[in-house]
This record gives structure tokens, C-alpha cells and sequence, in this order.
């Protein structure tokens, strides 16, 4: 089941991110993340312009998705959003990724998002096969822009206009 996330999620939704960050290359915190940090992210996502979407199963998250906001404030850009999703690891290869995809670019065009793009660190071939698959395209790329571990890596911006 896929639904919007709530506070009761925190814990999850944190766990899974720092995850992420343990992996390395996935997102560019360097440092785990703490719930009261994702509370804040949390707020400045309200459901009815910047959901954060969760996939449940049996009463356990197992991964999510944020549409956020792309240079909030900027009135012009305001059909523009940002796609972001992780899956706890235990869970890779279940289609959860897809899934939360798919029902994001659902919900972009109600939640009057014409664009949505995602930001992806090089070398992530999963993240980038998977928004391929539905049809992101890569818009640009940033060199050398993350050192993490002594490595340097880019940044691939991948979109897709959605109407």
C-alpha cells in the first residue's frame, strides 16, 4: 500500500535515509540524519503540494518518495518539482521503487507539477535504470561536484515533462 507519510512514519523514514548514507553515493549527506532533522523535512513537505509518499506492508515501511519543491518561492518554476525515493535495503529488488515511481508521476499532475526531475549521484546505476525506465531523461550534469570518502563524483540531473 502506498500512502502519504505521517509523523507516526519518522522512525521508518529516518532509518531508511541513513541507510542510504551508509551505502555511500546515494545522497550526499555524509553524516546520519536524526529523526528530529527529518521532522523538520517532514513539515516543509505538506501533503497537498509536497507529498512524502510511503510504501507499507504488513505494517512495515518499506521505502518512500518526496515530490519536492524545486527553488521554492520562485513563481515561474512553480510546476516543477523534484522526485526522490529510497527502499529499505533488505527490500531492493521488489519493485518498490518502481511502484513509488509510478504513483508519484500519478500525482504530479494533480498536485499541478507539469515536471518533475531527479537529481542523482554518478555511479548510481540503479536509481538512474530505474527513472529511465520511465522515460527520465538526463537534462545535465554537474562534474566533480560530490567528495565523499576521498572520491569525487557528479551529479546527473535527469527529467521529465509530464504533460
Amino acid at each position: 500500500m502506498i500512502r502519504p507519510a505521517t509523523e507516526d512514519d519518522l522512525s521508518a523514514l529516518t532509518q531508511i535515509y541513513n541507510q542510504a548514507i551508509d551505502q555511500g553515493f546515494i545522497t550526499a549527506h555524509i553524516n546520519h540524519v536524526t529523526r528530529d532533522e527529518r521532522m523538520e523535512w517532514l513539515e516543509n513537505h505538506p501533503a497537498e503540494e509536497f507529498p512524502i509518499y510511503v510504501f507499507e506492508q504488513n505494517g512495515n515501511i518499506l521505502g518512500w518518495a518526496s515530490i519536492s519543491a524545486y527553488r521554492q518561492g520562485r513563481k515561474a518554476l512553480d510546476e516543477v518539482a523534484e522526485i526522490s525515493f529510497y527502499v529499505d535495503f533488505n527490500h531492493h529488488g521488489k519493485n518498490i521503487g518502481s511502484k513509488l515511481t509510478a504513483f508519484c508521476l500519478k500525482k504530479a499532475p494533480v498536485l499541478n507539477k507539469r515536471i518533475l526531475f531527479a537529481i542523482v549521484i554518478e555511479g548510481n546505476e540503479e536509481s538512474i535504470s530505474l527513472l529511465k525506465k520511465f522515460g527520465f531523461e538526463e537534462w545535465g550534469y554537474l562534474p566533480e561536484v560530490i567528495k565523499f570518502q576521498g572520491e569525487i563524483r557528479g551529479h546527473i540531473y535527469m527529467g521529465k515533462i509530464l504533460n
